[in-house]
């Protein structure tokens, strides 16, 4: 893929294709883009298009990465209908000649993570809710596979679908003694949760503090989702994970969404999950981290 200021390659006039159908940007517009990569993780690089005065936020991945992408546009406007928090709006996803590209609205944004204003947006965004936990679609946790299929029962979604999986995938990469402890702690999430009964809220899925951020004109915003139906606590949960969301988030949140009992419990049950994921993406001391926070979810009484 082109760097800055570097020839076009074909994907990109594939881009500028689908943004003149979806926007109605005229050639003479189009004569002279100018594209700057900046990030994105493996497999999707993350892009800045610029028309004139006009920014679009571009990701481009392989063309067997498709499905992904589509995921994320089926997210961002599951959120969007709930009129709750802004989000980019989706100008076009399709599979070009050789890349999958989603192009999105571009944000200007004045700081990232969450204060009271995106606390408050969130448990409106909450209220969105399903008759089952789940999605309909399978998606993406980063760059590991989520899955999503539907369940009745918030347990067994979770120990299943969540943190099995992680499990098992920590056993294909060589990490047996996490695994081992695994089995253990599958069989007493039924007792962590018990007498929980949550409702199968809308949920963001990735919510750090780099996936949400203050705009310009000073509204909340959250992007780059991994949406499902779960319990509302599993956002709130991975907010106070890396940090980065003040005390006003929270205290916002729960005056409309009261925390139940036993909250602080499902926290480290909940972000066991992205430290999972974390360790089987990276390792180090995401394994370390993991192993505590399984011995202290097995000892938890």
């Amino acid at each position: 893929m082109s760097a800055a200021g570097g020839a076009s390659l074909p994907w990109q006039h594939d881009v500028l294709d689908a943004i003149h159908r979806a926007c109605n940007v005229g050639r003479a517009d189009r004569a002279k883009p100018s594209w700057r990569r900046f990030g994105g993780t493996s497999p999707v690089s993350h892009w800045t298009l610029s028309l004139g005065p006009t920014r679009w936020f571009v990701k481009a991945a392989a063309i067997d990465e498709s499905d992904a992408l589509e995921a994320e546009r089926e997210a961002l406007l599951a959120i969007a209908a709930t009129c709750s928090v802004r989000v980019p709006a989706v100008v076009a996803c399709a599979r070009g000649a050789a890349v999958a590209f989603l192009v999105l609205e571009w944000l200007e944004i004045v700081d990232q993570g969450g204060g009271a204003e995106l606390g408050a947006a969130l448990a409106r965004m909450h209220a969105s809710t399903s008759a089952r936990f789940g999605w309909h679609r399978d998606n993406r946790i980063g760059a590991t596979p989520q899955s999503n299929g539907w369940s009745d029962d918030w347990t067994a979604f979770f120990r299943d679908r969540r943190l099995r999986e992680q499990f098992e995938l920590a056993a294909r990469n060589g990490h047996d003694d996490l695994a081992r402890a695994g089995d253990a702690l599958l069989e007493r999430v039924p007792m962590l949760l018990a007498g929980h009964r949550p409702r199968a809220s809308l949920l963001h899925g990735d919510l750090w503090r780099g996936n949400a951020a203050r705009l310009a004109d000073g509204a909340p915003a959250i992007y780059d989702p991994a949406a499902y139906y779960g319990d509302a606590e599993a956002d709130l949960a991975m907010a106070a994970l890396f940090g980065g969301f003040d005390a006003a988030f929270f205290t916002a949140h729960a005056s409309t969404v009261p925390l139940a009992a036993g909250h602080g419990r499902r926290r480290t049950l909940y972000n066991l999950y992205h430290v999972l994921n974390h360790a089987n993406l990276f390792g180090g001391s995401y394994l370390v981290e993991a192993r505590r926070m399984i011995a202290e979810l097995i000892r938890n009484r």
